[in-house]
């Protein structure tokens, strides 16, 4: 067994491939342009890389098992991942709170809050799963990144 593998690694494949698709784009543009070209550069370096994409696809928010909402990503990958991208400067506390409500309202388990700012890459990679269950359970949710 690989001693560098994660156990229960939700999505690995998909979260490597994403990760470099990012890279990829990273390396050409850095943060030089502004949102929609960055996205379209992501959703070809995504397909390129045997990913299916669906951009701006609009996906139902549950509140108590009633749709209380409609939420767009920018990208859902493979219909098990969320992709939100962002080209600012840094990433807010406030952005990273309003993509875990995302995750918390929809049926996904798993979401790339992904920011192309002037400076650096930022990658999020948020699961939201066992939070569910607490959540469900005691009435206590708590998210982390992963």
């Amino acid at each position: 067994m690989d001693k560098n593998k994660v156990k229960d690694f939700l999505y690995e494949q998909e979260s490597y491939l994403i990760r470099g698709a990012c890279f990829d784009v990273w390396k050409e543009f850095k943060g030089m342009f502004k949102e929609s070209v960055i996205d379209k550069a992501l959703t070809i370096s995504l397909e390129e890389r045997g990913l299916k994409v669906e951009s701006q696809k609009r996906i139902e928010i549950y509140f108590k098992n009633k749709k209380v909402g409609t939420y767009i990503p920018d990208k859902i990958v493979n219909d098990i991942i969320l992709i939100e991208l962002k080209c600012k400067t840094f990433v807010l506390k406030q952005d990273i709170e309003q993509f875990w409500g995302y995750l918390k309202g929809s049926q996904y388990k798993l979401g790339f809050l992904i920011n192309f700012s002037p400076t650096k890459l930022e990658i999020n990679r948020v699961v939201y799963d066992t939070a569910r269950i607490t959540s469900a359970t005691n009435g206590i949710s708590d998210h982390s990144a992963s």
